[in-house]
């Protein structure tokens, strides 16, 4: 038998406080929320493991999605400066893990996933948790969700080899964007800041994380 509270506590220490996540909230929320109830029971003994674990299948032309490691996410989280009166935007938001975290920092997350079996897993597993201040909602990853913006935060739940202009027009000026820009091993978690309707961006770590569905760059032309 696992012991999962354990592991939990090494996944914090071995992991997270080690790179310089230091918001004692993301700590405390990470020590709290059982990350083996969002994954799938065939792998809850990796949930606390260094790794991007897969939650679905790949399927013909779309590889399997993942939630991201949890130095990733958390890192992440952390450049978005999550304050407890943010409205945030999760998108990708798969099983519900980050929008767990998210919803421990924010007064309110929407999470956005476009496909049902997931946000079907993600709205049981918040409901579990006691994540009453979360809305999933289903449609497709690179539309946002219109209808509940203007957003504080938006993170994106895994990398794009595209700068995300459309999402970014759902922030408030001067709200943050944060994800993981291009493919591995050149990629980067990037905290992107909306000031006067433009949109600006620096890299704040080193990362890798699996492109999202939509989010990959369009095939250049060979002659």
């Amino acid at each position: 038998m696992i012991d999962f509270a354990a592991a939990r506590r090494m996944m914090v220490d071995g992991q997270v406080r080690t790179s310089d996540v230091t918001d004692p909230r993301i700590i405390a929320a990470m020590l709290e929320l059982p990350r083996e109830r969002f994954v799938p029971e065939s792998k809850a003994a990796l949930a606390y493991f260094d790794l991007d674990i897969a939650v679905t299948e790949p399927t013909a032309g779309q590889p399997a999605r993942c939630l991201l490691k949890p130095m990733v996410l958390a890192k992440m989280v952390q450049a978005a400066a999550v304050s407890t009166s943010d409205h945030v935007l999760d998108v990708g938001c798969a099983t519900g893990y980050s929008a767990a975290l998210l919803a421990r920092l924010a007064r309110s997350v929407v999470a956005l996933e476009e496909d049902d079996a997931l946000a079907r897993l993600a709205r049981e597993n918040l409901k579990a948790v006691g994540a009453d201040n979360v809305t999933v909602v289903t449609g497709p990853l690179t539309q946002g969700w219109q209808a509940a913006a203007p957003y504080d935060v938006i993170l994106l739940n895994g990398a794009t080899e595209i700068v995300p202009q459309g999402l970014a027009r759902q922030l408030k000026v001067g709200g943050r964007f944060v994800a993981v820009l291009g493919r591995a091993p050149a990629s980067q978690a990037t905290l992107y800041r909306c000031v006067a309707g433009d949109l600006s961006g620096w890299p704040v770590f080193d990362a890798a994380a699996p492109v999202l569905p939509g989010f990959a760059a369009p095939a250049a032309f060979v002659f």
